[in-house]
């Protein structure tokens, strides 16, 4: 177990005594300026990546080049953009990055950027925010974790298929049963632009459309799916609309650097609109709302290895990486007893539209 932490390492943000001729540039155009890592960040993708894959899609390769350097491409944007980007994304999908006078400006990482990292726009929008924060995990969030066993590989991987399967669909219905039309067709229609894209595209060159759209359409899907179930894997079956018992938090993880505080996942469904950089500091100061509601948080690991820890039940790892906050556990047995509580099932799955079909 992890004492409970007098010092966070998570980013904060520490105003610059200057800003060069470049920043203060993109200060004029971007809301908050705590956003402007998100500004380089964003030519890192325009100036490298981008310009990569459109090599993939030119006659400038051929043969077993060709196939090296797809491979390679595959490889830097899973490893080094998909969760980056799609982190970045989230917060701008929440805050708004460039200021008002500059809006057409919000368009560019939704309609030109997201789909190198399999993103439909509008669908992602309606699907995080219009559905996800509404329903906070419980049963009418069409990715709620709650009738699934929660350390099974077998669940995960019926929760996966049943997303990829069934996702819009089961998306759709919810904004026709709530009848929010306006995000009923904004989600199919990203979902069929992304797609229709991908088709036409692979007219011309279908292995670079695989690459470069496909692909990333397929991972980032697992990726976001086991990051959703990670982050609502521990749910107290009392009290499941709680965000600090439906929730975790993961702090002082070389992951928060990378991908904007991610990790604080408690704090984001209390304060969607807060600024990735306010979270370190809000938990500091509201440790005490974390004990009384006996959430789980732990250090120095990610959600990525939560999601892995937990799928290989290795709940002694997850044990040792536990925060024991406001000493609640004497040992890290008490612990396990507590996190596989947290990760029963508690409600009977509904049956997917696909298995009568099947």
């Amino acid at each position: 177990m992890q004492p409970t932490p007098s010092k966070l390492t998570d980013p904060g943000f520490l105003k610059p005594q200057h800003y060069n001729h470049l920043d203060k540039f993109f200060l004029r155009l971007i809301r908050d300026e705590r956003d402007l890592p998100f500004i380089y960040f964003t030519f890192r993708i325009i100036f490298f990546l981008i310009p990569y894959a459109v090599l993939l899609f030119s006659n400038l390769l051929i043969g077993w080049y060709w196939l090296a350097a797809a491979v390679i491409y595959m490889i830097i944007n899973a490893a080094f953009f998909i969760g980056r980007f799609a982190l970045m994304f989230h917060s701008t999908a929440h805050r708004t990055l460039f200021k008002k006078q500059y809006n057409y400006l919000n368009y560019l990482l939704p309609y030109f950027i997201a789909p190198f990292f399999g993103h439909m726009a509008d669908t992602y929008y309606a699907h995080h925010i219009g559905m996800h924060h509404a329903e906070n995990n419980l049963e009418d969030d069409e990715s709620s974790t709650m009738s699934y066993q929660r350390d099974s590989l077998s669940s995960f991987l019926l929760y996966l298929l049943k997303f990829m399967i069934a996702g819009i669909y089961d998306l759709a219905a919810y904004f026709k049963k709530r009848n929010r039309k306006k995000l009923m067709y904004s989600a199919i229609r990203g979902e069929i632009l992304f797609i229709v894209f991908c088709v036409v595209l692979s007219c011309f060159n279908w292995p670079a459309t695989f690459c470069v759209f496909i692909f990333t359409y397929f991972f980032y899907r697992l990726i976001a799916m086991l990051g959703n179930w990670a982050q609502h894997a521990f749910i107290d079956p009392a009290d499941p609309g709680n965000a600090f018992k439906n929730s975790m938090t993961c702090i002082n993880s070389k992951y928060n650097w990378e991908c904007w505080n991610d990790g604080y996942h408690i704090s984001h469904h209390l304060k969607p609109t807060m600024h990735w950089t306010e979270h370190p500091a809000y938990f500091q100061k509201t440790v005490d709302n974390y004990i009384n509601n006996n959430a789980v948080v732990f250090s120095k690991i990610d959600i990525m290895m939560v999601a892995v820890l937990l799928l290989a039940k290795r709940y002694d790892l997850l044990a040792r990486n536990f925060v024991n906050m406001g000493n609640r556990f004497t040992s890290e047995e008490a612990v396990i007893v507590f996190l596989k509580e947290r990760t029963a099932r508690m409600v009977a799955p509904a049956k997917p539209w696909f298995e009568s079909v099947l």
